[in-house]
């Protein structure tokens, strides 16, 4: 991976992580929280969901989507955690 395509994975990340906080909303940990979760969660959905076959597409949109579903997935599992 070069470094422009690291800086494009985190950029994707802070996006999904943002979006995920807005959807997830008990569950959040404010704004830098959620970017951190959610470039975690890119991580993730990039690992998790082709191996369940969920493959949404190629492009910029589709790595936001796959990567916002991986950060929900993680802000939910964490705040599940987080209660007990």
């Amino acid at each position: 991976m070069t470094a422009s395509g690291l800086i494009v994975f985190l950029l994707i990340g802070a996006i999904a992580g943002w979006l995920a906080g807005l959807i997830v909303r008990g569950f959040g940990f404010g704004l830098l929280g959620n970017i951190v979760v959610g470039i975690i969660g890119a991580f993730l959905a990039g690992w998790l969901l082709p191996m369940v076959g969920l493959v949404i597409g190629g492009g910029i949109i589709a790595a936001i989507i796959n990567a916002m579903i991986g950060a929900i997935i993680l802000l939910v599992i964490i705040g599940l955690i987080k209660r007990a």
